[in-house]
């Protein structure tokens, strides 16, 4: 099958970066380079220009399905005679370690909490919900930390079951990526935002579904929009290094640090360190677990070696 054909056929509508940076030419620009250093992550090193002509055209469209999406939901409940509290919009954010999922998700809520609107916009990552290293080390799961069944995913589904029926005071856990682990008795409070973005590796994760049709929820069944963060894997692998690298003279010399150990050793063998980990552990979960969940996106951010986004693809209506 040629190029074209399977253009035809894909869901995507496929957009260069020039092409959709035209998609927002009369939209007000909100964030000032500060606030692009003050949001991007370590290693990222996305610049005021991405932020105009990629996220400024992402959130003018945002802005579009979420009034759209609060419509119909106000329509329905309406229709059914119904006063159930608002229902928050939610956005799903996958990609692999390193593909900049942070960065994008703080730039987003940002840009969209400065809407003429303002609405109330909160930001959850997973790394709460993973389970305590205590028992990932009694399950055998500390290898597999950040794989989909190092999560409590009961937890987070009850999480976003209460967020979405509109309930106040939710809470969730907290992680420290310092000491690598969930901080015991540590809670964070989500009272009904307008909108809520989750950022995570496996959010768009499926399990295989039962014969009988019961299968408990999927976390991307409360999604109204969700967002992949595509690279190739060489470049993942290199933004990863780099970063690990990075961290050995940063965050990893704090004495508190789980990782202190890895600022003191030799820069060789740090990154043969840096490489075993991401071949043992996080290029498997990318290529088993999280790659394959692209094509459940409705928006996919396709970077550059130099970690720019060049492309965009949309999903079909």
């Amino acid at each position: 099958m040629d190029q074209i054909a399977r253009a035809a056929l894909s869901p995507y509508e496929t957009y260069t970066r020039a092409a959709w940076s035209t998609l927002s030419r009369e939209a007000p620009m909100t964030l000032t380079l500060e606030d692009v250093v003050r949001l991007r992550s370590l290693g990222d090193p996305v610049q005021l220009e991405e932020v105009r002509e990629i996220y400024l055209p992402l959130s003018r469209l945002l802005s579009l399905y979420v009034e759209a999406t609060q419509g119909l939901h106000r329509a329905t409940r309406q229709f059914l005679g119904s006063s159930q509290a608002k229902m928050p919009y939610i956005i799903g954010i996958a990609g692999s370690v390193a593909a900049g999922k942070s960065t994008t998700a703080r730039i987003l809520k940002t840009m969209l909490q400065r809407w003429a609107s303002s609405p109330k916009v909160d930001l959850i990552t997973t790394d709460g919900f993973l389970l305590p290293n205590a028992v990932l080390r009694e399950e055998g799961l500390m290898e597999r930390k950040g794989f989909p069944d190092s999560y409590d995913l009961p937890a987070l589904l009850a999480f976003l079951t209460d967020i979405k029926a509109g309930k106040p005071a939710v809470t969730a856990p907290v992680y420290s990526h310092l000491v690598y682990d969930v901080v015991p008795g540590e809670r964070v409070t989500i009272d009904r935002p307008d909108i809520l973005i989750l950022e995570g590796l496996n959010v768009l994760q499926t399990s295989r579904l039962p014969r009988d049709g019961k299968a408990i929820p999927f976390v991307s069944d409360f999604f109204d929009f969700s967002i992949y963060i595509d690279a190739n894997e060489d470049d993942l692998e290199r933004w990863y290094v780099e970063r690990f690298l990075r961290l050995r003279d940063t965050a990893f010399r704090d004495p508190k640090s789980y990782f202190r150990k890895y600022a003191e050793i030799p820069q060789e063998e740090a990154l043969a360190i840096a490489l075993s980990l991401w071949h043992g552990i996080n290029l498997p979960n990318l290529r088993d677990n999280i790659q394959p969940t692209r094509p459940r996106a409705d928006l996919i951010l396709r970077k550059s070696a130099s970690h720019s986004i060049d492309t965009v693809m949309l999903r079909k209506l």
